[in-house]
């Protein structure tokens, strides 16, 4: 039963069910996505712009950890280029759809992601590491050691 009709839209609307109120979304045309717009177009994007990462720089090694939950590590890529860039890649698939399913939000994205850092002269690009527990992905990039100066003390005569 529907209480007010909705124009926009095609569907109908109940003021007494909080999941059937057609808001109006005046940024859905916009290349960017947001909570209440399901475009077709965000598919692709959505995972790639939520897909965050730190970066820190120890004295030993520079740590990058991504939260990607959900994915499972043969989903994710770790690759590291000749000119020092690492490179994070993967996928998050979109669920299974059921004909007789009725969603009422999906905020979830999907789609590839892909992320890729130009990494420092100290890096040593032969002994990256990567792990993942819990959806949380950490890469290692040890760092070259420093060689400090050699200081030799010289006896003063006289």
């Amino acid at each position: 039963m529907s209480l007010i009709p909705s124009w926009f839209g095609g569907r109908r609307s109940n003021v007494f069910d909080p999941f059937s109120l057609d808001l109006w979304d005046p940024l859905k045309d916009f290349p960017f996505p947001n909570s209440t717009s399901l475009s077709a177009n965000f598919g692709e994007n959505s995972a790639f712009v939520n897909t965050r990462i730190d970066w820190k720089e120890t004295p030993e090694a520079h740590v990058f950890k991504a939260d990607l939950p959900g994915l499972k590590k043969e989903e994710v890529k770790v690759e590291v280029e000749d000119d020092r860039v690492l490179q994070i890649s993967g996928e998050r698939n979109v669920a299974k759809e059921d004909k007789n399913d009725t969603w009422h939000r999906v905020e979830r994205s999907s789609g590839k992601f892909l992320r890729r850092f130009r990494l420092p002269e100290n890096a040593r690009m032969d002994q990256v590491k990567a792990s993942m527990e819990n959806g949380v992905l950490t890469v290692t990039v040890p760092k070259v050691e420093e060689k400090k100066p050699e200081v030799k003390a010289i006896e003063i005569s006289g």
